[in-house]
């Protein structure tokens, strides 16, 4: 086992209690040989610890404070996702799947941004992600898309099949992310078509940033996706907005993305889906109240 799985294994701690009794098990330092360490919560579904002979689809979440605990979330408003998840499954709507919500860290801008999709920037444009990730408090100065996707595809990933009942393959693998971290949801997926076969992003943030030159990284980021999409035999991907603050300014791109994907083979409401929100905000609160549909869509019967 590598050194970082090591230490991360260590500092896992038994049980988290959410609301409705929820069962989420936490790595408080999880360390990596790419990107800086951080918390991941594992939850679990019902009958995880009574029904020793099932194994479980995992799906990957990003910005992991704000996916299951208001305690930890941006505005002491989370996602909800465990308890989303939990009453799909006491309805029958969705089985049972273990969710690892991946927190993020100061680098998130540059762990988010689509690593590949950086060679089409001008230099202007390249400038400016970095000067928008040093707001955020990174003092990194490249890009980290492709080694925060090493993290997860050859550190966290077996970790976590290692230490929980998973279903190991592609088609139970999924990965979601609201905003940026729905442009590395979209990325992990196109990078890693033999590990994700699902992804989802909510209000993706397609633009990245605005100005008032001609720079449009959204272009940048739609010419690496024209020649990456996989196959749409084997691949699913669920995509919304909203029409409300940042999300006003997205359906453009969204469109735009979403006539790729049909060139590309993709079908409306069979392997892709893409939902408008009318009225909905950019913020935890209207991702929660839709979240649902993207497990709906993401996990719908015998893909």
């Amino acid at each position: 086992m590598k050194r970082s799985l090591i230490k991360a294994a260590l500092c896992f701690l038994a049980l988290t209690p959410l609301a409705n009794a929820q069962d989420v098990r936490t790595l408080e330092h999880f360390e990596s040989e790419y990107v800086d360490a951080r918390q991941v919560d594992v939850w679990l579904p019902p009958n995880y610890e009574t029904d020793k002979n099932m194994s479980y689809p995992v799906l990957y979440m990003q910005d992991g404070q704000n996916v299951l605990n208001d305690e930890t979330a941006m505005d002491n408003t989370s996602w909800q996702a465990g308890r989303t998840a939990l009453d799909l499954i006491k309805q029958d709507k969705i089985g049972p799947v273990i969710i690892v919500a991946i927190w993020n860290t100061p680098d998130r801008f540059l762990e988010y941004f689509p690593e590949n999709a950086a060679q089409y920037l001008t230099d202007s444009e390249k400038k400016q992600v970095m000067e928008l990730a040093q707001k955020d408090g990174s003092n990194k100065k490249q890009f980290l898309g492709d080694e925060y996707l090493k993290f997860l595809v050859a550190e966290l990933k077996p970790y976590i099949d290692s230490h929980f009942r998973t279903l190991k393959d592609a088609k139970n693998t999924a990965i979601c992310g609201s905003s940026m971290g729905g442009l590395i949801s979209m990325y992990a997926a196109f990078e890693y078509p033999e590990v994700f076969s699902k992804a989802a992003g909510l209000s993706t943030h397609w633009p990245v940033f605005f100005d008032n030159n001609d720079t449009n990284p959204a272009e940048a980021i739609r010419k690496y996706m024209e020649t990456h999409v996989p196959a749409p035999k084997t691949h699913r991907f669920y995509f919304d907005l909203g029409t409300a603050s940042l999300d006003q300014y997205y359906e453009e791109h969204q469109q735009q993305v979403d006539a790729i994907m049909e060139r590309s083979g993709y079908a409306q409401n069979d392997n892709y889906l893409s939902q408008v929100f009318e009225g909905d905000e950019h913020n935890e609160k209207a991702w929660r109240n839709r979240f649902d549909q993207a497990l709906l869509f993401l996990y719908k019967s015998d893909q």
